[in-house]
């Protein structure tokens, strides 16, 4: 379990993922073009969890996802990091 995934919010559960992007310190739109270039390695269904550092970042995910039809599963605040769980369409 890593750092992220032991801080959740209480009552959080961290979704199950096969891949790991760590975007923390990149901004807008690097974040998204990292979980962009996982998601088209991955088969319909898996799920890439990726860690940003943006303030903007939850607003792209969510933007993103509904752009994409990659569905955005969870997403969590946790010590000024956000983690973004995507399941390939």
């Amino acid at each position: 379990m890593s750092d992220v995934d032991s801080r959740l919010d209480a009552g959080a559960e961290a979704p199950v993922f096969d891949q790991d992007v760590d975007a923390s310190g990149l901004t807008c739109p690097l974040p998204i073009l990292r979980a962009k270039k996982a998601l088209a390695t991955m088969e319909s269904g898996q799920v890439v969890r990726v860690i940003t550092t943006d303030r903007n970042a939850i607003r792209d995910f969510q933007a993103f996802s509904r752009q994409t039809g990659n569905a955005l599963v969870a997403q969590h605040e946790v010590d000024g990091r956000c983690v973004h769980f995507l399941r390939r369409r």
